[in-house]
């Protein structure tokens, strides 16, 4: 029996204020017979119709929390006031009150999660330094977007100026413990019309960008599964949880209309976070960073706990999907992104799409909060799940939910829509964790991991890419450990890198362009074939070849030797050599004449390079039985 189907049979239990007659359900349960994609217009703020787990694609996609708590009452409470709409059956409330433990509160379904899921606040909160909590107050009190915007680095201020974004919050004033201060900015920015309710001008640099944030957001509300849990605040769970001083006017002073779960800022966060990433792919990883930030500032400033924070990432997310795969958005986000590309081009003084890529990331790096990647994956990674209790089998298989690949089209362009979706699945999070394993597969997705490429060759992949198209189908580097049975094929004109602790079993074919080995075991376990294209090699160990090589004459192998044997190869099974070698010799790695290099051993080696070359010296190359020697002449 489902979660849903059970939380129905409980509430003969539960006291009902109102009783909905069953025809409600009937013509109103949509939302769980189709994907999210499909149904996210059903999750409409201010909706007074009778609103269940079934009819409500935001509450479904949310509905694991059933497994931790019970609300109330299983619908969206209406409230007292909200008028019935035209065709509605019933208009619902509750007598919830808000308060935990309280009479008319919910129950706690698992204890052991949801005493972890409050603890963590309490910790975070007790240890939280006054640099967390002055930016915990930033991610309150100013426009969501206007937050999230430093995410870009570099490219900041050039998008800040196209958007003609505006915040009154920077800083935090002296008497902010006592009064409330709210932004009286413009959030996201112009966009490319005139706006008379927030007083902005038509916006002719980058109003299309703004438009498509703005359309990224629709039928997004977190109201709506906020009124259906009724999840009280942490702290109003706990006394030890520690809310931000300056925070405490922010405080609802009535519960009833103050719901934790999801949590609505982080669901803001990641739908903009995702509108800039796709727009700006060369800050995608950033922007996902960012918007994972400000989740931990809601903890941090004691306003929300990880189950919140987790449903609101969620709710975000497929609500992204939803509107990216709307037909009626597809000339919007089109233009938007070319026009996105073109002024920061423009401002950023950069030639291209793939100059720009450079630049947003030319700040060193204590002028960019967001330039260590390794950092990033990290926080990001722990921070999906909190590292909250399994309630689940940790061996589930991967779910990838429908349209969800659109996500990844301006990150992985050379890539398919089928491609992309196997990108997500290969780079999901373990099953097992409270809320995650959602049916469509959203709480898995790991769309920082993802951007970095596949996870696994679970089947044999052909990447091709046209450097004439330029940005990341010109050059892109995969940093995943990849895993897998299949074969990895390159062609196409573009440059790709693999710099993973990589164990695919399947062989490397390099077709065309050019493929570089960032890591000793970038290609895997399997062999390696150079049929066209050049292969670099730039790790800084031996590149480790587990079957054969094999190099045809019209391909060109180009070595970077260094140090402890970076640029040469150990093959271990036999080598066939034709075409061009090209060495050069690294910064700093200066060997003197006489020095012998062994760059490549084999079990055995057949043929020879047809033409070898080597920048700003002398040196020649003797073929043994199972190695190719260099030596330097002079």
């Amino acid at each position: 029996m489902s979660v849903s189907s059970l939380f129905r049979l409980s509430t003969a239990l539960v006291g009902l204020v109102s009783i909905v007659p069953p025809l409600a359900i009937a013509e109103q349960d949509t939302a769980a017979k189709a994907p999210y994609v499909e149904t996210g217009n059903t999750n409409k703020r201010g909706d007074a119709c009778f609103s269940t787990v079934d009819s409500n694609a935001a509450v479904h996609l949310l509905s694991g929390f059933l497994e931790i708590w019970t609300p109330r009452t299983p619908f969206v409470d209406a409230g007292v006031e909200a008028p019935a709409k035209e065709n509605c059956r019933a208009v619902a409330k509750t007598d919830w009150d808000g308060i935990p433990f309280s009479k008319t509160d919910g129950q706690i379904i698992n204890k052991l999660v949801h005493d972890a899921n409050i603890a963590y606040v309490v910790k975070a909160t007790r240890a939280r330094t006054a640099e967390q909590a002055f930016a915990a107050y930033l991610d309150d009190r100013r426009g969501k977007n206007a937050s999230i915007v430093d995410g870009l680095g570099p490219l900041t201020e050039a998008w800040k100026a196209g958007s003609k974004q505006t915040t009154t919050i920077t800083e935090v004033a002296a008497d902010a413990t006592t009064v409330k201060y709210d932004d009286k900015g413009n959030n996201r920015g112009a966009g490319s019309k005139p706006d008379t309710e927030n007083k902005t001008d038509a916006n002719p640099d980058m109003g299309l960008a703004i438009d498509f944030i703005n359309a990224a957001s629709a039928d997004g509300s977190t109201e709506p599964a906020k009124r259906y849990f009724k999840y009280g605040r942490p702290y109003r769970w706990s006394q030890d949880v520690s809310v931000v001083p300056t925070l405490v006017p922010a405080k609802s002073g009535k519960p009833v209309e103050d719901g934790g779960f999801p949590s609505g800022h982080t669901a803001e966060a990641w739908r903009d976070a995702l509108a800039m990433a796709y727009l700006v792919p060369q800050r995608f990883q950033e922007m996902i960073a960012r918007a994972s930030e400000l989740g931990e500032d809601r903890i941090l400033s004691g306003m929300h706990s990880p189950l919140d924070v987790m449903g609101g990432r969620m709710l975000g997310t497929a609500t992204v999907v939803y509107n990216l795969n709307k037909t009626g958005n597809a000339a919007l986000k089109r233009d938007a992104y070319a026009q996105a590309q073109s002024w920061l081009i423009a401002k950023s003084g950069v030639a291209d799409a793939g100059a720009l890529e450079v630049a947003a990331h030319r700040a060193p790096l204590a002028a960019d909060r967001f330039a260590d990647h390794d950092a990033n994956r990290a926080n990001v990674l722990q921070r999906l799940s909190y590292g909250l209790p399994a309630i689940h089998a940790t061996d589930q298989p991967a779910r990838v939910p429908q349209g969800a690949e659109a996500l990844l089209e301006t990150r992985l362009p050379y890539l398919n829509g089928e491609q992309r979706r196997e990108v997500l699945r290969t780079t999901e999070i373990t099953s097992g964790y409270p809320l995650l394993d959602d049916a469509e597969g959203y709480g898995r997705l790991n769309l920082f991991a993802a951007a970095d490429g596949y996870g696994a060759f679970d089947q044999d992949v052909t990447v091709t890419m046209d450097a004439a198209k330029g940005g990341f189908s010109a050059f892109d580097t995969w940093r995943n450990d990849i895993g897998g049975k299949g074969r990895l094929v390159k062609s196409g004109s573009g440059i790709l890198g693999l710099s993973g602790a990589n164990s695919y079993a399947g062989g490397t074919i390099l077709e065309e362009g050019v493929l570089v080995a960032g890591s000793s075991s970038a290609f895997g376990t399997g062999g390696l074939t150079v049929n066209g294209g050049s292969l670099v090699l730039a790790a800084a160990k031996p590149l480790i070849v587990g079957g054969d090589y094999q190099q045809i004459a019209k391909a060109a192998a180009k070595l970077a030797l260094g140090a402890n044997g970076a640029g040469t190869l150990a093959v271990n099974g036999k080598a066939e050599l034709a075409g061009d070698l090209d060495v050069t010799l690294a910064d700093g790695f200066t060997p003197t004449p006489g020095t012998k290099i062994e760059i490549l051993k084999a079990g055995n080696v057949t043929g020879s390079f047809g033409k070898f070359t080597i920048s700003g010296h002398k040196a020649s190359l003797s073929y043994g039985p199972t190695s190719v020697t260099l030596t330097i002449d002079g």
